[in-house]
C-alpha cells in the first residue's frame, strides 16, 4: 500500500468507528464491534473493513449483517467527512486473524503447561533416583561397617603363622 492509501485507510477506520458507535441505532448491533484494520485498493474504489465482534457466534453474525446492511449509509456519512472526489465502497469482513492468534496463544499456553508438567515429572524422577542412590550408598556403608566389626579370621591366622616360634630341634650328635 502506498502512503496515500494507508492514510485514507486510517481516516476511514477512525470515521467508521465514530459512525458505528454514535450514529447507527440498529438493534442487531450487539456485542462490541471493533475495526481491526482497513485495506483500501490502490485505485481507491474499494475499502475492505475487517471487524471483530465480542460475543457469541449469533451476535457476531447479527452484527455483521447489520453492518453490511448499513454500508451505504456509512459511505454517505464518510463522503461528508472525507475530502475526496469518490469515497470507496465499503465491504465488511470478519477478521479471522484475531481468532487464529487466540488459537495460537492457547496452543502456546497448552504447550507451556505440558512442558511444566514434564519438567515437574523429570524433577520428581531425579529426586527419586537421588534418594535411591543415597539409600544404596548408606546400605553399602553399613555393610562395610559390619565387615570391619567382625574379627578378621584370615588376618589373625596370618598373624599367628608369622609370629610362631619354631621349636628347637634337638641337636643330633653324631
Amino acid at each position: 500500500m502506498s502512503r496515500r492509501t494507508e492514510r485514507v485507510a486510517s481516516i476511514i477506520r477512525q470515521e467508521l468507528m465514530t459512525i458505528i458507535m454514535r450514529e447507527l441505532s440498529d438493534p442487531r448491533l450487539t456485542g462490541m464491534p471493533s475495526i481491526t484494520r482497513v485495506r483500501v485498493s490502490e485505485d481507491m474504489s474499494m475499502a475492505d473493513v475487517y471487524m471483530t465482534v465480542m460475543g457469541t457466534a449469533t451476535q457476531q453474525n447479527l452484527t455483521m449483517t447489520a453492518l453490511k446492511h448499513s454500508a451505504g449509509l456509512m459511505r454517505t456519512r464518510l463522503t461528508k467527512s472525507l475530502s475526496m472526489r469518490t469515497v470507496p465502497f465499503i465491504k465488511f469482513h470478519v477478521d479471522e486473524n484475531l481468532r487464529k492468534e487466540l488459537e495460537v496463544l492457547q496452543l502456546i499456553g497448552k504447550v507451556a503447561a505440558e512442558k511444566e508438567e514434564m519438567d515437574a515429572r523429570a524433577a520428581a524422577q531425579a529426586e527419586r533416583e537421588a534418594r535411591e542412590e543415597a539409600e544404596r550408598v548408606a546400605r553399602h556403608q553399613r555393610s562395610l561397617d559390619e565387615v570391619s566389626l567382625e574379627p578378621d579370621t584370615h588376618a589373625t591366622q596370618a598373624a599367628a603363622e608369622t609370629t610362631e616360634v619354631p621349636e628347637k630341634q634337638p641337636d643330633i650328635e653324631s
